[in-house]
């Protein structure tokens, strides 16, 4: 372990953010870098513990314990190799993830856990300055070829894996630039994006096709596109959003997060904007229905653009402060949080749902009355109706699925009962992210429905390793999940 007694010695510390009035002016990462006399320190705190909560918490089976001890011992490029052994993307992970390695973590019972997704962080940004991410191409061709479609983070540490192993990737992607949500979806003062392309050109280095503006489903088909590949992955997202169906949704004003969300993406990266066409909170009065990641995203890029008032408004009621006797350890804890942009300002509101939006010209109020929930369900509490002054209305109420229409009707690949791609067929051998089709594999949200970027990870690299199989017809040279046996260790 890093120090016997760090976790007695040694507090929690968080990873500075730039101020508020600073950050709020650009568009720039607002968290800053630790000295490395912090990191060893915070690293320290990791008891080691006989049974590592930490590394079951996470989804990718992260050895944690191990790259700690390292950090604090100074020995940066054997954590980098222990980390990188089982995440390809570490500083994606040291930016966007929620941590629920921290959640899991021994320290977390009665005090606060390590400071684990800040130390990720900080291995991967060494690696980089230092040169030690390297590309790493395989050593021959099997001559097999399969194509990803999309370049979200589970098509991306699918196509790295696979390439890796020898096969020939092709990467489909349906915008103008690789990424995904990623690149159009999350605010680029969570993560610029040139961390993003620094990232690609190590997979292009180790032979990656990409192919942007492709839709799969209008041109190609799939069943075009199975046939001229040996295997195909499905990584297209979750990106159906759940809408609302209230009297005045179709009003002028009224928009969808990532719609919103990527469009400021593009101006940040310098692309021209129909300014007719152009969605901006300067000088409106702005509210986002709901209350989770893409909502407090859309909260920063409001602030940053200058809204004139903000407020933020959930369905359900305000989390408790600590856990309950129903969320016990090692579980996530389901406590009530504040983001960054929710910092940065902003009113939030709790238990609110909307009824009707009102407008002429365009959307001028949004009516909405107190709930409760009962048995689930929200339930309207009589008397408690407002009106919201409105200009302009942002709907970040989560996703529903994958856009999988095409899919089904092209390839007969069986969706779930939500929607999203079935895997794991009963009777079908060919993995974990198999469909009913042969040849055809899913991973990530896409499959698992929306969820963190840790799990499309994982699900990428589990894909990858199924496929590898099917094509080997036998035993994958790929890792199953936690240390990279074939690759790590250098």
């Amino acid at each position: 372990m890093g120090k016997t007694t760090g976790f007695k010695e040694f507090s929690r510390l968080t990873a500075p953010k730039r101020p508020v009035d600073e950050r709020l002016r650009d568009w720039h990462e607002l968290i800053e870098e630790r000295s490395l006399p912090v990191i060893r320190e915070q690293a320290g705190r990791c008891m080691d513990c006989g049974v590592p909560f930490c590394q079951q918490g996470c989804p990718l089976g992260n050895a944690i314990p191990d790259f700690d001890d390292l950090v604090y011992r100074d020995r940066w490029r054997e954590a980098f190799v222990a980390l990188e052994a089982t995440n390809n993307f570490p500083e994606l992970t040291g930016r966007l993830c929620p941590a629920p390695c921290e959640g899991a973590c021994v320290l977390s019972i009665n005090d606060q856990p390590v400071t684990i997704e800040q130390i990720e962080r900080e291995i991967a940004e060494r690696a980089f300055d230092a040169g030690w991410v390297e590309p790493r191409p395989a050593r021959a061709l099997t001559g097999r070829t399969v194509a990803v479609v999309g370049s979200g983070p589970a098509g991306l540490a699918a196509a790295q894996q696979l390439a890796r192993a020898g096969h020939t990737v092709t990467v489909y992607e349906r915008d103008d630039r690789v990424g995904g949500l990623l690149r159009y979806g999350i605010p680029d003062f969570k993560l610029e994006k040139d961390v993003i392309d620094r990232r690609l050109a190590q997979l292009e280095a180790e032979g990656v096709r990409f192919e942007v503006g492709i839709e799969v489903g209008v041109s190609p088909r799939w069943d075009a596109l199975r046939a001229a590949h040996d295997a195909v992955l499905v990584a297209v997202g979750a990106r159906r959003p759940r809408d609302l169906t209230v009297p005045g949704r179709g009003l002028p004003g009224v928009h969808l997060a990532m719609d919103y969300l990527g469009q400021q993406n593009r101006v940040v990266a310098g692309d021209a904007l129909d300014e007719a066409e152009r969605i901006s909170a300067e000088g409106r009065d702005v509210i986002i229905l709901g209350g989770g990641d893409t909502g407090s995203d859309c909260l920063g890029t409001a602030l940053r653009q200058g809204a004139r008032s903000l407020r933020q408004i959930e369905l359900l009621p305000a989390p408790a402060a600590a856990r309950g006797d129903l969320n016990p350890w090692p579980q996530w804890p389901m406590i009530f949080r504040t983001s960054s942009s929710q910092e940065e300002g902003g009113e939030r509101r709790f238990g609110l749902m909307t009824t009707a939006i009102e407008g002429a010209a365009r959307v001028e109020r949004l009516l909405a009355v107190e709930v409760d929930m009962a048995q689930g369900r929200p339930v309207a509490r009589p008397g408690t109706e407002l009106a919201l002054d409105c200009d302009l209305l942002l709907l970040a109420m989560g996703f529903v699925g994958p856009d999988a229409s095409t899919l089904h009707a092209q390839l007969d690949v069986t969706l779930d009962r939500r929607g999203n791609v079935e895997v794991g067929v009963p009777g079908r051998t060919q993995g974990r992210a198999a469909t009913n089709v042969d040849g055809v594999f899913a991973a990530g949200d896409a499959a698992r429905g929306a969820s963190l970027v840790v799990w499309a990870i994982s699900e990428g690299r589990e894909a990858a390793r199924d496929i590898d199989a099917w094509l080997r017809a036998g035993a994958s040279v790929l890792p199953t999940r936690g240390r990279d046996e074939a690759f790590g260790g250098r």
